[in-house]
Parts: structure tokens; C-alpha cells; sequence
């Protein structure tokens, strides 16, 4: 079915008209989830992100509630005592019958209070908290299902906290709480049930039943109205006039109770809402529920963003990276470096749900095509997913090792040439530099290159593998057939593991590692926002989306033309999966045959994308869904009316398409290279600059505290873009 817009909100603009008071003064906003100072997901990215402009808008009375996890609050949280009189209360007595509240600040930008429940404390109650849940809501969890048993203790404890809160109020608080997927979900259904005075907001980041049907091979979203879910447990999926056919039992995947959970939260949600449209279409088919507003997901731009440093930044990242390559192709390093594109995927280890199965398929493909053209462009990809693993490979190691011995040799013959010119100098005379280097020299340095000899090919994998024969992506590598030998222009490395500064093998964090490549490949089929390619446009980095990633929808819909800005969107949808593949070989292939300065232009380009991404944006379909739930709740007290959805801006297309620097000033570091000639067109980054600025909205500004609330659509020019010198 087509992806048509049909909710009530969905563009930068949809707010503008939009101007509601709403006085908060009296008004606490509690944030439940369990990614609350826990880092498990993509959620906790959200929250952490989203915290400063959340409290900036509501002060003291902004509370994040989550799980109590000891090595956590160790390393983030202060743990201080309650400062809201009604909350201290309420801890106190929930601590005096059984229970372990904490109550602190998470050390993260805008210090938000966090309250912590230890749910292990409690869970001599999980047994007649279960019964009751079945006695009201006919919803049975297993036994055996610790993420459910968890999910049921956090609920209780979470409702038991909101009703003893607002029983300790000595006047009526209007009360907003947002749950955050399913694992929160409960908590929002006993309030409801309960009847507690709160307005209640209801996010999905992603349906349980459209990550587990996506993962088994199935056309999903095409066949959305065909989906439908029984009682007996089963999940069932027909197409056209036969059944292919998935069934999901409960002793197979075991999730209908889970299930029941999000759905019932939906439902009983003053305000749904989910991260995108695509995820908007599966929510209303699998939970039969049409969201209210779509939040999509934002970032704290000034974290990543360096100014006008953002390119000296790529060089530097991309040279520590450049290390690491010497080092892992050492005795086949028959590749110039300087004509080498750092490409890589990133995320949870979902072989078909990220597109690593389509990405390896399209890299087998772009092998041939640069080989057949004779190209001088080696391709490096990455694969940054963690799975199973004992140690680091040795090989891997040792060729670390190796990189750093020649490194050191090298400085040990420098220093002794050095001293012999030094000492030519002094006496006045030029020196002989047949006597300069002398045998011994000759033989260290020998030894270092017989050092590097190796007799196998480089590795694919940097670690063991504990499931080597299985692993989907080494089995498809091996069916491939790129095993990094000196004929292949691509070159794989799978890093199963996360990035860490404090690796001995690649030691760079994460934003480094990103900033120092030249293309992020998502070309996931089941994706509901996509942080990944979002931190790339943020810090000026190209990336490959699919139309069915939250992320690729939004930037099809306010950019004219995404692949000018260095946003490919593959089409996923509407193609097979060898039409997306040679999609996706046709993207890699054109960037590979960019040149260094397009590339430079591309990444300026990128990264002037980044404003719309920020939370200052984003920020105000919180702020909406919010207000919207305190109206549905407190009908007396608010009002609120949505307006009708306006076009909403997209950015045109660049002033010069393609990217042509060939007359351009330099604003980005010079190079002297002869593809700088390859035609005449002239490209003005200041120009071109300008001429987006007017694109951008004035960002949302907060009023103060004791302030009401108002919605102001910007209609202004906006701030300025970050400029893209260097």
C-alpha cells in the first residue's frame, strides 16, 4: 500500500500556525523507560539527546523514571535526595513498604532528575502481580520470559509510583507521563485502568511484530493489510492468491504476551505516537492503532558539529584510520592509500533487518566493475556489528604489532641519519649520501621488510568467532568470494565489536571512527528511525539510506534532491531485491568515481543538513504530543486544537549539480591534484551556502519556566548554517 501522508503532523512546518497557551507552572512531566541511564538500544539516545530541551522547558518538574542498575549509577548518576516535597514523600513511603526508589541526577548535558526502581527488590510481588494482570487484562506472561517478568515489575512499581505522587500532591497536579516501548508499556495500562489523574503519551520506537516478521524473509511492507494476528498466538501473513506463510508459535518466538503489552498500551494511550511514517503505516496495521503525531528522532547538533573545523577533522580521523589499514594489510598493502574510500555499516548484529546481506551482495558487484574499468580506487568497507566472540585474532594483532616495529625502525634510522647530516653541517661540508646510510643500516632495515612477509591473506575478521561456520556474514563472504587478495579493489574487515578509545586493536571511539570515513552504508529493510545515518549528515559524512528507514522517508520529504546533499536513498519498496542491489552497486561505484575535491564539496553539503536533525527542531513534536495529552486529560484546563497539515520547506537543489569545484576558491584544504581540471564549472561554497540558509527555520526557543507555553511557527530565515570552511 502507497506510504501517503495522513497524519496530522509530519513536516517542520506543521506547527506553524500553531499558538495555544499553555501555563505549566502546575504541571510534572515523568519520562518512564528502561533505557533511563541504562544503555541497552537506540532509545537511550534518544533520551540522553533530548534531555536538555526537555528540561529547559520544564524545569523542576521534569523526572525521568527507569531501572535501578548498580554499574550504572556508579559511573552516571549522583544520587541526592528529592528536592519536590510530594516526590519525597512518595519515595519515602514506597521505600518504607518494601521497596528500593533512588533518586539522583544523570550525569549527561542538562543534569535531568532520574528516579531509579530496583525491580530485583521487588520481585517477591512478580507472582500476584502477575495474576492480577491476568485478571484484568487477560494477559499471561510465562515464567520463563525474564524481559516480560521484568517488564511486569517495572509496570506495577512505575503505576504505584505516579498513583502515590499524586495522592501526596496537596493540590491537583496535571500529570504527564510518557512510556517508551513495550517495556514501559504496562506501567501506562495500569494507569489507565486505575484511573489515575494522568495525561498519558504512548511512544513505539519499532513494533515487536514488524522486527521478528521482517527478519524472516518476508515482503513486509507490501503486504501490511494481509498481516493479522490471532489469539491462539500466531502471527500469519498471506499473499496474493497462496499462502507464504509465517507463523510465529508461542514455542518458537514466544512473544504474543509481549505483544499484547504494546498493543494495550497503544490503546490506552491519551496520545500515540511513533519515530516515522513508515513506522506510523506498520503501528496502525499491527496495533490497530492510527498515531496521534510522529516524533521523529533528533540529535544535540553542537556535540557533534566542529564549525569550521569539521573537514580537518575527517583528515585527522581518517589518517588514524589509515594506521590501522597499514598495520591489518601489511605484505599486501599493494594499494595506495591516498585512493582508498573507508566505507562501513554500523548497529545491532540483524544480518537482513540492517542490509548487511544486500551491502556484502552490492560489494561483490562493485568489485568487478572497478576491476573491468582498470579503476585505481580501492574500497575498504567495515562492518561494525557485535556478535560471539573469545579474543581478538592474532593475526590481526600481530599485524598491529608489525605496523608499530617498522614504525619504530624507521625512527631508529632517521635519528641516525639525522646525526651524521647534523654532524656533515657543523664542519661545513655537504655530505656524502652514498656514506649517509651504512651497513647496519641496511641490514635493520632489511630485517624490518622480511619482517612483513606474510604467506596468508589478511584477515576478514579482526576477532574469534565462537560461532565461525554459522555466522551469516563470514558465510556470505566466503560464498562471495572476497577474501582481501591482492586482485580485489574491495576489501572487507569485520569488526565484531564496538568501537572503544581503549581498544589495543583500532583504539578510536565511535564519532572518530565516523568522521575519519568517507560513506555510511545503511541499507537496512527494517529500520523506524536510523540514528546511524543521522550522526553521519551531522558530521558532514554521505550515507545510504533505504525508503523504508524512518531516516530515509523524512530526508525524501524536505530535501528536493537527497543525492546532491550526499543522502542516497535506496528504493527497498518498489524494487526486488537484485533491482536494490544494482541500486545500490550504481550509488558505490558513482562515488567511487568522484573525485577528491566532489567529495570535499559533498561533505560541506552534507553536513549544512545537519540543522535538520536538531533537537531545537525535532524537539517541538514532543512538545505537541505533550500538550496534546494534557488537553485529552485535563479538558477543563487545556485546549488544544491541531491544525491542518501544511507542504512543509524542502531544501532545493544545490546551486552546482553535481559537485564541480574545478574554479572554486579554496575554503576546504588545498590540494594540488590534476582531477581538480576536469571541467569548468564554477562552484561557490559561500554562495551555495547562502542560498540553503533561507531554507532553514528560526529554531524553536523556550520560553522561561514561569512563562506559558506557545507554539510559534518560525517564519523567519532561521539561524545560520555552519559554515563549511576549513
Amino acid at each position: 500500500m502507497p506510504l501517503a501522508r495522513s497524519l496530522s503532523v509530519t513536516s517542520l512546518s506543521g506547527l506553524e500556525e500553531w499558538d495555544e497557551e499553555f501555563d505549566l507552572e502546575d504541571a510534572v512531566l515523568f519520562e518512564i523507560a528502561w533505557e533511563v541511564a541504562n544503555k541497552v538500544g537506540g532509545i537511550y539516545t534518544v533520551i540522553q539527546t533530548k534531555a536538555r530541551l526537555t528540561s529547559e522547558e520544564w524545569g523542576e518538574n521534569y523526572f525521568l523514571v527507569g531501572p535501578y542498575v548498580e554499574s550504572n549509577v556508579r559511573t552516571q548518576v549522583e544520587l541526592i535526595e528529592p528536592t519536590n516535597p510530594a516526590l519525597k514523600q512518595t519515595i519515602d513511603k514506597m521505600n518504607s513498604s518494601g521497596c528500593k526508589v533512588y533518586f539522583g541526577r544523570w550525569l549527561i548535558e542538562g543534569s535531568p532528575y532520574v528516579v531509579l526502581i530496583d525491580i530485583a527488590f521487588t520481585a517477591w510481588s512478580l507472582d500476584s502481580w502477575k495474576s492480577e494482570l491476568w485478571e484484568l487484562c487477560s494477559i499471561g506472561v510465562p515464567w520463563f520470559d525474564r524481559e516480560a517478568n521484568d517488564a511486569v515489575l517495572f509496570g506495577f512499581l512505575t503505576a504505584w509510583l505516579l498513583g502515590e505522587f499524586a495522592a501526596q500532591c496537596e493540590q491537583p497536579a496535571h500529570i504527564v507521563a510518557h512510556f517508551h516501548e513495550w517495556l514501559a508499556g504496562l506501567g501506562l495500562v495500569l494507569c489507565r485502568q486505575r484511573q489515575l489523574p494522568v495525561a498519558t503519551i504512548f511512544t513505539t520506537h519499532a513494533t515487536l511484530l514488524g522486527r521478528y516478521l521482517c527478519a524472516g524473509n518476508v515482503d513486509f511492507y507490501n503486504n501490511l493489510a494481509e498481516v493479522f494476528v490471532g489469539f491462539e498466538c500466531g502471527i500469519y501473513m498471506n499473499i496474493n492468491k497462496y499462502e507464504l506463510f509465517q507463523k510465529i508459535e508461542a514455542g518458537d518466538r514466544q512473544i504474543y504476551h509481549r505483544y499484547c503489552i504494546e498493543r494495550a498500551a497503544a490503546h490506552c494511550a491519551h496520545v500515540f505516537t511513533t519515530v516515522s511514517q513508515i513506522t506510523a503505516i506498520e503501528a496502525e496495521h499491527l496495533l490497530k492503532r492510527k498515531p496521534d503525531i510522529v516524533t521523529p528522532n533528533g540529535l544535540n547538533v553542537k556535540k557533534f558539529s566542529a564549525m569550521h573545523e569539521f573537514q580537518n577533522l575527517h583528515a585527522q580521523s581518517k589518517s588514524r584510520i589509515q594506521e590501522f589499514v597499514r598495520g591489518h594489510f601489511y605484505g599486501h598493502l599493494d594499494f595506495n592509500l591516498d585512493k582508498c574510500l573507508f566505507l562501513f555499516i554500523a548497529g545491532r548484529y540483524e544480518f537482513s533487518n540492517k542490509g548487511a546481506d544486500i551491502f556484502l551482495e552490492a560489494l561483490a558487484r562493485l568489485n568487478y566493475l572497478l576491476r573491468v574499468n582498470h579503476s585505481d580506487v580501492t574500497v575498504i568497507a567495515f562492518f561494525i556489528m557485535p556478535a560471539r566472540t573469545n579474543n581478538f585474532n592474532v593475526e590481526t594483532l600481530k599485524g598491529q604489532a608489525v605496523r608499530k616495529q617498522l614504525w619504530d625502525t624507521a625512527q631508529t634510522v632517521k635519528e641516525r641519519f639525522g646525526k651524521k647530516l647534523y654532524e656533515s653541517l657543523l664542519v661545513g661540508q655537504l655530505p656524502d649520501v652514498s656514506k649517509m646510510l651504512d651497513k647496519e643500516d641496511f641490514t635493520i632495515m632489511k630485517r624490518a621488510i622480511f619482517a612483513t612477509q606474510r604467506q596468508c591473506q589478511p584477515p576478514i575478521c579482526t576477532h574469534n568467532m565462537l560461532e565461525d561456520s554459522s555466522d551469516p556474514i563470514l558465510n556470505c563472504v566466503r560464498r562471495i568470494g572476497l577474501f582481501n587478495s591482492s586482485a580485489d579493489r574491495v576489501k572487507i574487515i569485520f569488526h565484531p565489536e564496538f568501537l572503544s578509545s581503549t581498544s589495543p586493536l583500532l583504539p578510536m571511539d565511535y564519532e572518530e571512527f565516523v568522521r575519519g570515513c568517507h560513506l555510511g552504508v545503511f541499507p537496512s529493510y527494517y529500520e523506524p528511525w536510523g540514528y546511524t545515518p543521522a550522526e553521519c549528515t551531522v558530521m558532514g559524512i554521505p550515507s545510504i539510506s533505504t525508503n523504508l528507514s524512518g531516516f530515509g522517508c523524512f530526508m525524501e520529504e524536505h530535501i528536493a534532491d537527497p543525492t546532491a546533499y550526499g543522502i542516497y536513498i535506496l528504493d527497498r519498496r518498489c524494487r526486488g531485491v537484485d533491482e536494490s542491489c544494482n541500486q545500490l552497486t550504481s550509488f558505490l561505484f558513482q562515488f567511487c568515481k568522484q573525485s577528491r575535491r566532489q567529495r570535499i564539496i559533498q561533505r560541506n553539503r552534507t553536513e549544512r543538513l545537519s540543522d535538520l536533525l536538531d533537537w531545537k527542531y525535532l524537539g517541538r513534536y514532543y512538545i505537541a504530543a505533550r500538550h496534546m495529552a494534557l488537553a485529552k486529560a485535563f479538558p477543563d484546563t487545556f485546549i488544544y486544537e491541531p491544525q491542518e497539515t501544511t507542504a512543509g520547506f524542502r531544501y532545493p537543489r544545490p546551486a552546482s549539480v553535481p559537485p564541480s569545484p574545478a574554479l572554486s576558491r579554496h575554503s576546504s584544504p588545498h590540494h594540488s591534484e590534476a582531477e581538480d581540471n576536469e571541467d569548468d564549472e564554477r562552484y561557490d561554497e559561500d554562495l551555495e551556502a547562502e542560498k540553503d540558509k533561507v531554507n532553514i527555520r528560526q529554531p524553536y526557543t523556550l520560553p522561561m519556566k514561569n512563562k506559558s507555553i506557545a507554539l510559534i511557527g518560525a517564519n523567519g530565515n532561521g539561524d545560520e548554517v555552519m559554515s563549511e570552511k576549513n
